[in-house]
């Protein structure tokens, strides 16, 4: 991946409505080299998918919440469990005193509560430690300039 690739999916995060046109000209391609150069990153896994940003917090997702579950056994095989959430926008597992670590997204604290209570039924979980997210100041999309 090279400086226009890099510079491609810079201004794709931006926005990825842009015209092939639009997107050329802000690289110093063609219409037709940018579409080009845009086909190979996604058929390399570049990029993943195209998709839009909506506000968790006007679609009932303003209480955000990050849970760290304990477990009583190696929680690897647990994703699809852990998936089965809606609530849950991610999942990972994480080294360190817990195994898992989810973000997830409610309208409610009282919806949370209930998210929490589900994470406990998965096999394996012997604790949650919730934190709620007063404030965002930022979050990120992963950069191209690596």
């Amino acid at each position: 991946m090279d400086h226009i690739d890099r510079a491609l999916l810079a201004k794709l995060q931006e926005d990825a409505t842009q015209s092939y046109a639009g997107l050329g000209q802000a690289v110093g391609l063609s219409a037709g080299a940018a579409h080009e150069r845009v086909r190979k990153l996604r058929e390399r896994g570049v990029i993943r998918r195209t998709t839009v940003e909506v506000d968790p917090a006007v679609v009932g997702g303003g209480v955000l919440a990050f849970v760290m579950v304990d477990s009583t056994s190696w929680m690897g095989d647990t994703a699809e469990d852990f998936a089965a959430l809606p609530e849950i926008v991610e999942a990972h597992i994480i080294a360190g005193s817990a195994s898992v670590l989810v973000k997830v997204r409610t309208a409610t604290t009282e919806l949370l509560q209930d998210v929490l209570r589900r994470i406990y039924a998965i096999d394996g979980v012997s604790g949650t430690q919730a934190t709620v997210v007063l404030e965002t100041f930022f979050e990120r999309p992963v950069s191209p300039q690596a």
